[in-house]
């Protein structure tokens, strides 16, 4: 080999090492951004993308209702640079981690700008959620935390990430900008779908059972009317007299389906499923996603499992 060939060789390994190492320095400095739950930690990856590291406390298939923190969780969070939170009451406790774990960076509420819906609480009926707005503070109201189950708040939750990951990382700003575009259109998409589906089923057979209060903002948005035996909370005990005159509910309106959720225990749906004759039309993905390999990894793919769940069910029972 002559010299200048030599040369030149050894000019590409060294520009090659250099790339490598600029790539690496890259990677080392991506965003850490801790999430409380698993439908945020997906919504703030579908925005940031490789510049950001997501930290999600509460996991696939588990209830952030029942969670109960770690002193690592702490030290995780005291890390990040975001902390990403649903807000309207849903993770308190995120802020007493964050506080814990000295954490320095920004929080950010990601229902911020939404219109809530007051939760009425009668705790001898089965929790039916009303129409009526309200906000955080309603005097003798409690605010439905449950924003994300209408795909038009979820929009707003995506807007409030993208501004607040910009805000921390400026470089990256028109890549935020570009993916929530992207992931925008995704979700008109899927409101627009949604609509459409459950505009062909008749008023009657859109009404169904589920394990707790989580769907309000999805029977506001779909004119979907749901029950439930418990309240906002999954690990809130019904009464007797509640269960049983909601059987008798279901009964007298003829509801077709009862519905167990991803994150809540069987055995009271199947209690009333039986007495109540009802069909168990299958799961509902509440609070929580699915495992990677499981109907619904993501957002997007959760809300179209629970479309096609609901439909299946309400049209099956119509026939």
């Amino acid at each position: 080999m002559n010299p200048s060939s030599f040369r030149l060789q050894r000019l590409r390994l060294v520009a090659a090492c250099a790339a490598l190492l600029v790539g690496t320095s890259a990677h080392a400095q991506v965003l850490e951004v801790a999430t409380s739950f698993s439908i945020l930690g997906d919504l703030v990856t579908q925005v940031g993308g490789e510049r950001v590291k997501v930290r999600t406390l509460v996991g696939p298939d588990e209830d952030a209702h029942a969670f109960q923190p770690r002193p690592s969780d702490a030290r995780e969070i005291g890390k990040a640079a975001l902390v990403v939170v649903n807000g309207l009451g849903f993770d308190d406790w995120m802020a007493r981690l964050a506080r814990a774990g000295g954490f320095k960076g920004t929080m950010v509420v990601a229902s911020e700008g939404i219109s809530t819906l007051a939760m009425a609480r009668d705790d001898d009926h089965g929790h039916d959620h009303g129409h009526a707005r309200g906000k955080a503070g309603d005097a003798g109201k409690a605010v439905d935390p449950h924003a994300w189950q209408d795909v038009t708040n979820v929009r707003r939750y995506v807007a409030n990430i993208t501004a607040a990951l910009a805000k921390a990382d400026p470089e990256g700003a028109g890549i935020y900008q570009a993916n929530a575009e992207r992931y925008d259109g995704e979700l008109k998409a899927l409101d627009a779908g949604i609509r459409a589906a459950f505009a062909a089923l008749p008023s009657e057979r859109r009404k169904v059972v589920s394990s707790h209060d989580a769907f309000g903002y999805f029977g506001r948005a779909y004119d979907i009317r749901f029950l439930s035996p418990v309240g906002v909370a999954n690990n809130a005990e019904p009464t007797a007299q509640g269960v049983a005159r909601l059987i008798r509910q279901l009964k007298a309106e003829k509801v077709p389906a009862v519905f167990i959720e991803n994150v809540a225990d069987p055995r009271l749906i199947e209690r009333i499923r039986s007495e109540s004759g009802a069909q168990i039309g299958g799961t509902l993905y509440s609070d929580a996603l699915s495992k990677a390999n499981g109907a619904a990894p993501t957002y997007v793919q959760m809300m179209r499992t629970n479309l096609s769940t609901l439909t299946t069910a309400l049209t099956a029972s119509a026939r």
